[in-house]
């Protein structure tokens, strides 16, 4: 299990991203996590994979657990023998690469030649266009394909813990129905995953809990089906309540639904 607890991050040491959060993610659950631009959703993911510094964040306070392990200031690649791995917003593919270059570069932590196999393999059932086109180069596939094999990359390594950020963004309706069904299909394989977004009709249907962060702090959490009925959840992220948007609506306080008390 992920757990979080009271975690405040900052750049450059001024600029508040997280405000003290606290969230949980389950062994084999979908949890997804809702939020506009600016409310903390990258940053919480740079916190857990490691990549946090890069971006010259700092961890002020509170703690990211992994099981028995503190992740603390752990580098990215040790994050991922640990078995969490991020799938970073835009893709981020290389682009002169071949989608089957692409994958081995995502299987190179990797020394068993056995599991990395089964791991390609995994990816090309899961995704069949890229095993099609495993001799084009990344920057030729569409949108929706690139999108596909970032994910594709990241399951090379063979990944307990799933963590996506955006990977709705810039895709078509129907392509978005297809990378939801993917990631359900990669949890029921045991995979958990954390999953960031703004497309909010796909993140709920696709997550077993959920919750909403508003400038930095946990504004709202349960489970996917009882968010999804909130008028909070409704009127924000799912449109059925006028045209406002997000940002005209003030923060509202945290509450914590039923079955899920983080």
């Amino acid at each position: 299990m992920l757990s979080i607890d009271a975690l405040h991050v900052t750049y450059g040491g001024a600029v508040q991203a997280l405000r003290g959060i606290s969230l949980e993610v389950p062994d084999g659950k979908v949890v997804a996590v809702l939020g506009s631009n600016g409310a903390g959703k990258s940053t919480l993911l740079r916190t857990i994979s490691g990549t946090l510094r890069l971006h010259r964040g700092r961890v002020e306070h509170g703690s990211v657990r992994y099981g028995d392990t503190v992740l603390g200031n752990r580098d990215p690649a040790q994050t991922v023998r640990l078995g969490l791995v991020q799938v970073p917003e835009g893709r981020r593919i290389f682009g002169r690469l071949t989608v089957e270059e692409n994958l081995r570069a995502g299987g190179m932590g990797n020394r068993d030649k056995t599991a990395k196999a089964r791991a390609r393999d995994r990816v090309y059932e899961l995704f069949p266009v890229l095993a099609e086109r495993s001799s084009q180069r990344g920057a030729l596939l569409s949108g929706g394909e690139q999108q596909m094999l970032a994910i594709g990359r990241a399951l090379m390594a063979s990944p307990k813990l799933l963590l996506l950020d955006e990977p709705s963004l810039g895709l078509a309706p129907r392509v978005i129905g297809q990378i939801g069904e993917v990631i359900a299909e990669i949890n029921r394989q045991g995979t958990s995953v954390l999953l960031v977004e703004q497309n909010a009709t796909m993140a709920l249907g696709v997550a077993d809990l959920a919750c909403v962060l508003d400038v930095g702090e946990v504004s709202l959490s349960g489970s996917a089906a009882e968010l999804a009925r909130t008028d909070e959840v409704q009127r924000l992220y799912l449109g059925h309540d006028g045209d406002e948007p997000a940002v005209a609506a003030a923060p509202a306080p945290h509450r914590t639904l039923s079955r899920w008390n983080p």
